[in-house]
């Protein structure tokens, strides 16, 4: 019996390593691609066309790979979901039920978007993040990016898949002090649907991938659906800051909210 419970660590183990590596060999790759892509383009001001012709097959053949690694990742998310959250499900599609009507509605997967962030994540986007932000939508979904990019911002819903906090009606904003609100009058990840939304700048769309501001998001998240931001429909003028503009500290919370700098 303790080598069947040794054993069970082990994997368990080896899984959050591959967690871990699976974006982290995307990510590097994708360093070397764009290495790559710069020198064809000297190769190509020098006339080594027959240079130029084997680095963009090293490019493609890295693309290729990175796809590979990608789909593994996604398997590997839909064998090992959170557990606590619906976990008898795998990743790409989530079940809820409704007891009182005992009906049930299935949300799939339709890409997975990346990000720098395996670790901590911040708690709203910020527009001006270093890194790679990426959203990948699902080979069979590409032809629903026709036009998208005629916007400049975009929804981005996705299944927040790694929640660590225990589900409350009851929540605690970080930045609040001790103040508590309902968690549907709050932006808490805990939530008895685990759905995220955030409003990001969308940079440009190649293929199959859309690139972004930055995302609060970790990497690998699964990608519910995508939605134009429009103009006038989306912005409503005598919207309000609700319980926010109770807080003591409300001028200065909202010099964040408004992303505008300060010294204090």
């Amino acid at each position: 019996m303790t080598d069947e419970i040794n054993e069970k660590m082990s994997f368990e183990s080896d899984i959050k390593k591959l967690k871990i590596l699976l974006p982290y060999w995307v990510n590097h790759n994708q360093q070397h691609i764009q290495d790559n892509e710069k020198w064809i383009k000297k190769a190509e001001e020098l006339g080594l066309s027959e240079v130029v012709s084997e680095l963009k097959k090293s490019v493609e053949i890295s693309k290729k790979a990175n796809e590979h690694i990608e789909f593994a990742y996604k398997g590997l998310e839909k064998r090992h979901a959170t557990e606590k959250r619906m976990s008898q499900y795998p990743s790409h599609t989530i079940r809820v039920e409704k007891e009182w009507e005992s009906k049930n509605f299935e949300l799939k997967q339709i890409g997975v978007i990346r990000s720098p962030y395996t670790e901590n994540a911040p708690y709203q986007p910020v527009d001006e993040a270093e890194g790679d932000f990426r959203i990948i939508i699902d080979p069979q979904h590409a032809n629903g990016l026709q036009r998208l990019e005629s916007f400049r911002y975009i929804y981005v819903l996705y299944y927040i898949d790694r929640i660590k906090k225990e589900l409350s009606p009851l929540v605690n904003p970080p930045w609040t002090g001790d103040m508590e609100v309902g968690v549907f009058a709050s932006r808490a990840p805990a939530r008895p649907n685990p759905i995220g939304l955030s409003i990001v700048t969308l940079k440009k769309i190649v293929n199959n991938e859309i690139f972004t501001s930055g995302l609060d998001v970790f990497d690998g998240t699964p990608l519910l659906d995508i939605k134009p931001y429009i103009k006038d429909l989306d912005s409503k003028s005598d919207a309000n800051y609700g319980w926010v503009e109770d807080l003591a500290d409300f001028d200065h919370l909202l010099l964040h909210i408004k992303g505008i700098p300060h010294d204090y």
